[in-house]
């Protein structure tokens, strides 16, 4: 309908300035599909009577101004993850132009090479919103989750929403209803307590930074920081490939997680179990969580020893499969099996409702 094979049609019926602005900045993004297939364009549509091109930093801030929050997210994420538009990504003017979500983190955080400090200092700001959002996204599930179950028959002066008691409120403040405006006025609202659990865990996430974990890796250094804010609850976050790395004092710190990643290399997940049975002091108080997609390229025998070992030991042994954008299981299913069967329980599910698991396994 749009586009440089419109142009004929669209004379006949014109589009009006806006309309027009818009059909320009989204054919500055989708004629990139041509490019994918293999066609080749010639001379810009737009040529010399343009009073300036577009660039990069225009686009998004022009597109920012003519669409929808949402459209205009699909077309970034579009211009970044399906086209690669990696322009967009090489200056601090071009990253602040940016709508923070996800998919940019990731594509900032596959950065290669030397930065400027103005580039680290952007993609620092930016990665710092992204967090923030899915924090405030998943901490109240996690904590409603770790923190117990409400006490019906314990009344609270704590005033949360997720503990109020309605049925007593109601009960109690019916002598305050007024017939004529037929409302009912809370003068004395009630909340119940919460059944205290105990958390007197050693937890320990070990995630796998291959290259096709960023997912995982984001939700697993979201999660280690809430857990790392409990009390009573010890936190070590270790990340592996070929090598591992002991990012444990870095747990409250998701930004700063990652930004240390370096995503790729091969996996050995053998070598990272050892190291985190190295860290686990009391085995019948702990969790070790293995976030991977279970591609072992190193020792096989060596990874199932150890899971059999801890698990003999008495510690708590958790696989979360990894998964795609669209939550689909990616992962060795053959693998992930033979983990269960030394007795590592498996789940593929989003890592936001790990929460809920852990509650699950800690009753």
């Amino acid at each position: 309908m749009l586009g440089r094979y419109s142009d004929q049609n669209l004379s006949e019926a014109p589009l009006n300035a806006k309309q027009l602005q818009m059909e320009r900045q989204l054919d500055y993004l989708y004629q990139n599909e041509y490019k994918r297939r293999g066609i080749e364009q010639g001379k810009s549509r737009h040529g010399s009577l343009d009073a300036s091109q577009l660039t990069a930093i225009n686009w998004l801030d022009q597109s920012r101004k003519l669409f929808p929050k949402s459209t205009f997210e699909r077309m970034q994420k579009h211009a970044i993850e399906r086209y690669q538009m990696t322009e967009l990504l090489k200056s601090p003017a071009h990253i602040e132009q940016l709508e923070p979500n996800p998919a940019v983190a990731k594509a900032l955080l596959s950065l290669r090479g030397r930065l400027s400090a103005e580039m680290k200092d952007a993609i620092r700001s930016l990665i710092a919103k992204v967090v923030e959002d899915m924090l405030q996204k998943i901490r109240p599930q996690f904590m409603q989750s770790l923190q117990g179950r409400r006490h019906r028959f314990r009344r609270s002066h704590l005033k949360q929403a997720q503990n109020f008691d309605w049925r007593r409120t109601i009960r109690e403040n019916l002598k305050h209803y007024q017939p004529d405006r037929q409302q009912l006025i809370i003068q004395n609202p009630y909340f119940n307590a919460r059944v205290q659990k105990h958390l007197p865990w050693e937890i320990v996430l070990c995630v796998d930074q291959s290259g096709s974990m960023m997912d995982s890796i984001m939700y697993a250094a979201i999660c280690a920081s809430i857990l790392a804010a409990l009390p009573a609850v010890s936190v070590s976050l270790v990340l592996f490939d070929t090598q591992v790395v002991d990012l444990s004092h870095m747990a409250h710190d998701p930004v700063e997680v990652l930004l240390t990643i370096q995503l790729g290399g091969g996996t050995n997940i053998g070598q990272a179990l050892q190291f985190c049975a190295k860290k686990i002091k009391q085995p019948q108080r702990s969790i070790l969580i293995l976030i991977s997609d279970f591609e072992e390229g190193g020792s096989v025998q060596t990874m199932l020893n150890t899971t059999a070992a801890l698990k003999q030991q008495g510690c708590t042994l958790l696989g979360l499969a990894a998964l795609d954008q669209q939550a689909n299981p990616v992962y060795d299913s053959n693998m992930a099996q033979q983990l269960q069967q030394r007795g590592m329980q498996v789940a593929a599910m989003t890592p936001e409702h790990l929460a809920s698991w852990f509650a699950e396994v800690m009753q």
